[in-house]
């Protein structure tokens, strides 16, 4: 089985330069020297520095403090589940403008349909239960729609979910009548979204087993393999037989199911839907995404680097509100990051094809 750096990262890209003044070294091959050359790598020092400096600018170091450190987990995880859904299809060369629009609806669905269920004298636990569940299926049915636009109809992804983003926020406007939710089960909050699996909330505790899953996914199934393969050279797979069309829509269904479960994780912390609360989520999936390592034209994914560049999208808002810095700046830090990140993707990209 091939993994993910025999498949699609190449030495020059992954491994640090191929060349090397001092000849082969014993290090030279090591695994570890992949590591402290990869994007994901550098990702993880920019959060490190970033968290000393907002430590030692903020009041009383603020910031260096277990109740924010608990407030950045509790925040980073519907960010995190979120990118890691576009990192998904981003690996097979597919975007996604849409999961902001897809968590709302599905917020509100789960939470009409946990009003029904209330109304019917279901149990509370049932009821959440239940609410999940609905989430999850809606999540699904979303995805399965962007899939069978792309692949049916064989549009542009980013055109494809560009529509799709006006009609979920549409659908769920009109569901609502635009007035959030408010009536949902207040054992969503005390019994998962204040919930902690030791010191990490259980939603981030969630949200990061989810992460080694698509991990594992990608790098050890064939599933993985045919994802990573249709991102790098699509012609070829159809050559070797391999039903794109329905990847496709597998692929969108399975990255649906995420937006999903972030939408009833954002009902569990507010007690309530926000739909207005989420038109940047795209950019901020996409830009944690691409900050990662994962490869904007497919091919190449980074779950962990993918985890970093989440983070460091909240440290980053974090820490500009904890020093008094007006939050829009917020939007544009993440607007220059990503040009940034994928000038630097495509300039590795052309390094690549130069050897």
């Amino acid at each position: 089985m091939m993994t993910i750096a025999e498949f699609s990262a190449p030495p020059s890209l992954d491994h640090g330069d191929a060349g090397d003044d001092n000849g082969p070294s014993e290090f030279a091959d090591h695994p570890l020297r992949a590591w402290f050359a990869s994007s994901a790598m550098l990702v993880l020092l920019v959060d490190l520095a970033m968290i000393g400096f907002f430590s030692l600018v903020s009041r009383d170091h603020v910031f260096w403090s277990i109740a924010n450190a608990l407030s950045l987990l509790r925040d980073g995880t519907e960010p995190l589940v979120l990118a890691l859904s576009v990192t998904l299809l981003m690996s097979a060369g597919l975007i996604d403008l849409s999961i902001g629009a897809n968590l709302v609806l599905c917020s509100v669905i789960s939470a009409m349909g946990m009003q029904e269920l209330s109304a019917a004298g279901l149990p509370p636990p049932l009821v959440a239960s239940l609410g999940f569940v609905i989430a999850l299926v809606a999540g699904c049915a979303f995805g399965i729609a962007n899939g069978l636009i792309i692949a049916g109809l064989r549009i542009n992804s980013l055109i494809a979910t560009l529509g799709t983003l006006g009609v979920g926020s549409g659908v769920a406007l009109l569901l609502t009548g635009g007035q959030d939710i408010r009536e949902v089960p207040m054992l969503l909050q005390s019994g998962f979204a204040q919930a902690r699996l030791g010191f990490i909330p259980l939603p981030m505790a969630c949200a990061l087993a989810l992460a080694l899953v698509i991990w594992f996914l990608l790098r050890f199934t064939s599933f993985g393999m045919r994802t990573l393969a249709i991102g790098s050279n699509e012609s070829a797979v159809l050559r070797a037989g391999v039903a794109v069309r329905r990847h496709v829509i597998a692929l969108t269904a399975l990255a649906g199911c995420l937006p999903g479960f972030a939408g009833f994780v954002d009902l569990a912390r507010y007690g309530a839907t926000t739909m207005m609360s989420h038109d940047e989520d795209g950019l901020v999936a996409v830009t944690a995404t691409v900050i990662g390592g994962t490869a904007l034209s497919g091919g190449r994914a980074s779950v962990i680097g993918t985890v970093f560049g989440a983070a460091l999208g909240l440290i980053l808002f974090s820490g500009l509100i904890i020093i008094r810095v007006r939050p829009f700046w917020q939007l544009v830090v993440t607007g220059v990051v990503l040009i940034a990140a994928v000038a630097s993707d495509q300039y590795r990209a052309h390094r690549v094809g130069q050897h």
